[in-house]
């Protein structure tokens, strides 16, 4: 694949990896759009890059998701690869008043429900353009689960489970890679030690060298022991 001039939607643009595959991205002569649901932080994101266009939404609420999907068939109908990037986790272990279920409930909708949804709604329009591609962002605990981070690993193992069907039924027309990244140094992951984490630009580099050779599996850091591309 090319990794310039393209039209590259990121969800959860404004922070972490997100920002920094943006950065990126628009380095490279692309034109990238950035979405979450703080509008502020995205137009501050956004300010600080070039060829990056915030459009503020969020992912998890259907309306919003419907009004996201127009506004790019719109405005930007040449849209070739979403790269599926926003997440929440929580941090505890199973017990009886952990209140999982709850926790589990917002996970899987953030982490995956949303991710099936918008793809779902994008696809006419990425399989209509050419060097389309979705990247979705899983991690090291779908291979590797922690028990501080139970339903949150599991949110992960269904969305590395839906990227690897994607793939095989859009074989000849779409390209899908997932993206792994290990623990890393983002305000997301301050909970669980993101300090002694890599840096979000080590998961950008890996993304666009995965990219480039059109290598599917995109294990970044630590992730390559538990992983084989």
């Amino acid at each position: 694949m090319k990794t310039n001039g393209n039209t590259i939607l990121i969800t959860g643009g404004s922070a972490g990896i997100g920002f920094e595959l943006a950065k990126q991205f628009s380095q490279l002569g692309n034109k990238v759009l950035i979405t979450g649901r703080n509008a502020d932080k995205l137009k501050e994101a956004a300010s600080k890059l070039e060829n990056v266009i915030p459009i503020s939404g969020d992912v998890t609420d259907s309306e919003s998701t419907d009004q996201l999907v127009a506004q790019i068939k719109q405005e930007h109908p040449e849209l070739n690869i979403v790269i599926n990037n926003a997440g929440y986790a929580d941090v505890y272990q199973l017990d009886a008043d952990a209140n999982a279920f709850s926790k589990a409930s917002w996970e899987m909708e953030t982490n995956y429900l949303s991710i099936v949804g918008l793809t779902e709604k994008l696809l006419p329009t990425l399989l209509k353009n050419e060097n389309s591609a979705v990247v979705n962002v899983t991690s090291i605990v779908a291979y590797y689960p922690q028990k501080m981070l139970p339903t949150y690993t599991a949110s992960k193992a269904a969305l590395k489970a839906y990227t690897d069907v994607l793939r095989e039924t859009f074989e000849d027309q779409l390209n899908v890679f997932e993206l792994i990244p290990p623990l890393v140094n983002t305000d997301f992951s301050k909970e669980i030690g993101g300090e002694n984490g890599i840096p979000p630009k080590e998961v950008a580099d890996e993304l666009i060298l995965a990219l480039e050779k059109n290598q599917w599996l995109v294990p970044v850091g630590m992730s390559k022991d538990f992983v084989n591309v």
